[in-house]
């Protein structure tokens, strides 16, 4: 029986993981170094950011005798001192993780990774409450390979940080993890909830904006593609009108907005651009700031699609609004979304027409009242004290 262009891709795929993860069998031979940590975040491909990055900061604040260890594909990238980076090759991957006491992640581990007795694995996972669906969640969009690497690396976590009973009820089917988990919080909205005025100011002193300019964020999601599937730029490139929705901000919120662009990091890190060419000075492309935070945090209003990113921002209380202007067409190639758009607090349109009136419309002291009831249904913890929470278990861990 002639065999199916995915099963031939999936083949390709085991065989491939099996051979790679001689390495790692290979590296048994070294022994675990009680205080190694290793971090990866998004496979290697983004720097030093998200969750685990604040888990980094908050281990370098209390101690200096771990050997904590980064894996980047990019070695331009900077850290932190006391953070040693490490090119993310397959013999590197595997020595650095097979000799470490933890490791701490935001996404998947490869197929060939393995886990020894002894060893303990942290997921923090790059997102928390989401609207787009992720596993078995995504229905028949969910391909057999993703569900092969999403069970493998699942299979090996021996804790997954949580903020709400939400992300723990959906782990079962979009996580494929039915594990222990522990509701801290998310480490990166510490900095948003800790350290939002520093981050504002340092912002706008880097990009010479006013102290009293207004920044709203454009931060769309990835768009098409899952394992074994194209991803066409192409499909990155329906943007807002830029000016429609400086003139609707400056008419609802009164005057002085930059609009600042964050492509999603996995176009940047395949350097994929959306040839944005203004000039006026009042769109900023902020796609390669290595921190998401560090981007938010200055901002003062959030437009986005399906992006988990509406929830990080809505816990500053920031506006947030989803233009979500292939509404059908996503849910057909991505699956049916986690929620009903209708029932979350930030307002949707399809079109900018639709985005400028619900804009006029927008009433803050309603939308906060509404944030508020979300937070309840989710049970939603965010305290900015996740980063000192998590870095107990892990410093418990190697003490164990």
């Amino acid at each position: 029986m002639k065999l199916s262009k995915e099963d031939r891709y999936i083949r390709r795929r085991l065989r491939q993981g099996r051979k790679q993860a001689r390495e790692f069998y290979y590296c048994r031979k070294y022994p675990i170094d009680p205080k190694k940590i290793v971090f990866t975040t998004i496979e290697g491909t983004t720097g030093f950011s998200c969750n685990p990055k604040y888990i980094a900061l908050e281990l370098l604040r209390r101690r200096q005798d771990l050997d904590l260890v980064w894996l980047v594909d990019d070695m331009s990238k900077e850290f932190s001192a006391g953070i040693r980076k490490v090119k993310n090759t397959l013999k590197n991957r595997a020595y650095e993780l097979s000799t470490a006491a933890v490791w701490v992640d935001n996404s998947r581990k490869q197929l060939e990774c393995r886990k020894r007795p002894g060893q303990f694995y942290l997921q923090t996972w790059h997102a928390s409450i989401a609207i787009k669906p992720i596993g078995l969640e995504r229905g028949a969009s969910f391909s057999k390979i993703a569900r092969m690497v999403t069970e493998h690396d699942s299979r090996m976590i021996d804790l997954f940080v949580t903020n709400s009973a939400w992300v723990e009820e959906h782990a079962a089917l979009g996580m494929l993890y039915h594990g222990e988990m522990i509701r801290t919080g998310s480490a990166r909205v510490d900095a948003l909830i800790n350290d939002r005025d520093n981050i504002r100011r340092k912002f706008r002193e880097k990009y010479g904006l006013a102290k009293d300019t207004k920044i709203a964020m454009y931060a769309p999601t990835f768009r098409s593609g899952s394992q074994g599937t194209e991803r066409d730029p192409a499909m990155q490139n329906k943007m807002p009108d830029f000016r429609m929705l400086k003139e609707a901000l400056e008419k609802r919120f009164g005057v002085n907005w930059v609009i600042v662009l964050r492509l999603h990091p996995q176009l940047t890190a395949r350097h994929i651009s959306l040839g944005l060419t203004d000039k006026t000075g009042t769109i900023i492309d902020a796609s390669r700031e290595e921190d998401m935070c560090e981007t938010l945090g200055a901002a003062d209003f959030l437009l986005t699609d399906y992006s988990a990113l509406a929830f990080d921002a809505a816990f500053m209380n920031l506006p947030v609004f989803l233009y979500v202007y292939d509404l059908k067409e996503y849910i057909k190639e991505r699956g049916q979304l986690s929620w009903n758009l209708e029932g979350l607090p930030f307002p949707y349109a399809e079109n900018m027409d639709e985005l400028c009136r619900r804009m006029n419309s927008f009433e803050l002291e309603g939308y906060k009242k509404a944030l508020q009831k979300l937070w309840k249904i989710t049970e939603l913890k965010e305290d900015g004290q996740a980063s000192k929470q998590i870095v107990d278990i892990i410093e418990e861990t190697l003490k164990g």
